[in-house]
């Protein structure tokens, strides 16, 4: 995992106010927490920010040029405007080469099952404890051919060398069953509307009186 080195200037004004401010600079207000020491306030530029989120995805290691001094920190949370499409704010946590740090990482099914099945990603990351200069992107999970019945579990994806497993190894990550007939399907959705309250009534009977 390499780090992307960027700039970033220290905030002293802070509030909603402040950070719209930031904002309409084309600017990232950002928070980096960690080691004991007081929250560091800084301001990230917004593209350059952006684009290398993009590349290294939601746990990207940044390297920050604060006032000449480089701090390495793992992106935690990044709230995001989903409707102007722009990022409003990141949060960070310190880290040091060679340190250790809890991460979740995103998981990712490949391959085809067997026929006639479904196959169901039960979790979407994967909680892992790495070296915070050595986080993977994302896991794989192959499911080519595997026959409806098949579970497959934490314990059972293959991490890379210096990875240890943090969630529960019997917790279930991919369910493969077999696919519900047309039968089946509707006595699902008619005990989903009985559920829900909801009736249809029967047609109306067409007159035979002649009219």
């Amino acid at each position: 995992m390499t780090s992307e080195k960027i700039t970033a200037e220290l905030r002293t004004e802070f509030g909603k106010g402040a950070a719209r401010r930031v904002r309409r600079e084309n600017k990232i207000p950002a928070v980096i927490y960690g080691h004991g020491a007081d929250p560091i306030h800084v301001t990230l530029p917004g593209h350059e920010t952006l684009m290398a989120l993009r590349h290294h995805g939601q746990n990207a290691l940044l390297e920050l040029d604060i006032d000449g001094k480089t701090q390495l920190a793992l992106t935690k949370q990044v709230q995001v405007d989903h409707l102007r499409r722009v990022i409003e704010h990141i949060d960070f946590v310190a880290v040091i080469a060679g340190e250790k740090v809890t991460v979740e990482i995103p998981l990712h099914v490949t391959g085809e099952a067997a026929p006639g099945t479904v196959v169901t990603l039960e979790h979407t990351v994967l909680t892992v404890e790495a070296e915070a200069t050595h986080v993977p992107e994302g896991f794989e999970v192959s499911v080519e051919g595997v026959e409806a019945g098949t579970i497959i579990t934490a314990g059972q994806i293959e991490l890379p060398q210096g990875v240890t497993l943090v969630a529960d190894a019997d917790s279930n990550i991919v369910n493969v069953s077999a696919a519900p007939t047309a039968a089946q399907a509707e006595a699902d959705l008619e005990a989903a509307e009985a559920e829900a309250g909801i009736v249809h009534e029967a047609p109306e009977a067409e007159s035979t009186e002649a009219e």
